[in-house]
């Protein structure tokens, strides 16, 4: 049986965390969930679930309500997350949040292969994907008042950005430069062994759902604001320059948020699909 191909798409203004996290499927997943996934994906993916990891962005320009589905704001510097307190949009509706589209394309793709499934499972499946990198970057659980980071100016190095970005997209993008050779592939290799070898004896915990759940977003979520208070923001003011001492402390954090979004993501899969 041909796998799921977990190539990366080549433009790197689109690397970002859902693009590094999704390639730790193909091994993961069962056989049910590896040709559940094939079928639903389309034609032009060429089974390659990663080639469309951003879609669920790109599609935020048409499908305007989807804006609030990628993130949680919680109140500033409490630090926790409480899915019945924080999981909102801005207008206050309930669910409208990360963790609670995870559950919403979560039950949607539990209807996979039933008669009565009345959803749109391809795009159920690109939005879970996705989600589940998103509720892994530490800022995408952050702080009402500055959007998750979005709204606090720093430099990267010499070059302007927001402090969101940074862990969406820069430090990935300098450990690739730095350590790899600017080879995305080696990152990844990287971040594989450390799930077999370091983490090894974490993935088992990494995988479970309490009480016999399919997904656990308030789990990922709790664990997102604890490492934006204890990483992200900690030491960062407006216009901070962040160099090497940030990078080289918060990397790690990065790669291992990485890791237990894809074995996640992997794990939700194979229970949603058998």
């Amino acid at each position: 049986m041909a796998g799921v191909q977990t190539g990366i798409s080549p433009f790197a203004g689109l690397l970002r965390f859902c693009s590094v996290s999704l390639p730790h499927l193909q091994s993961r997943l069962s056989d049910a969930a590896e040709d559940a996934v094939k079928e639903l994906l389309p034609a032009s993916a060429n089974d390659d679930l990663a080639s469309l990891c951003s879609w669920a962005d790109r599609v935020k320009f048409r499908y305007h309500w989807s804006s609030p589905l990628h993130f949680i704001d919680t109140p500033d510097d409490l630090c926790t997350y409480q899915y019945t307190r924080d999981c909102k949009d801005e207008d206050g509706v309930k669910g409208r949040c990360v963790a609670g589209a995870i559950n919403n394309y979560t039950s949607q793709l539990l209807t996979y292969g039933s008669s009565q499934a009345d959803y749109n499972l391809t795009e159920a499946l690109l939005f879970l994907s996705h989600l589940m990198g998103d509720v892994h970057q530490p800022l995408h659980v952050g702080f009402t008042t500055d959007k998750g980071g979005n709204t606090i100016d720093v430099k990267w190095y010499n070059t302007k950005t927001v402090l969101h970005h940074v862990w969406d997209t820069n430090i990935i993008e300098t450990a690739e430069e730095q350590f790899y050779d600017s080879n995305i592939g080696d990152l990844i290799d990287a971040i594989e062994k450390n799930i077999t070898t370091e983490w090894a004896d974490q993935v088992p915990k990494w995988e479970i759902c309490s009480g016999n759940k399919t997904a656990c977003p308030d789990i990922y979520a709790s664990e997102g604001i604890k490492a934006a208070c204890n990483w992200s923001y900690k030491g960062v003011r407006e216009d901070s320059v962040l160099e090497d001492d940030y990078f080289l402390s918060r990397l790690p954090i990065i790669t291992f948020r990485l890791a237990q979004g894809g074995v996640r993501l992997a794990a939700t899969l194979n229970r949603i699909f058998g």
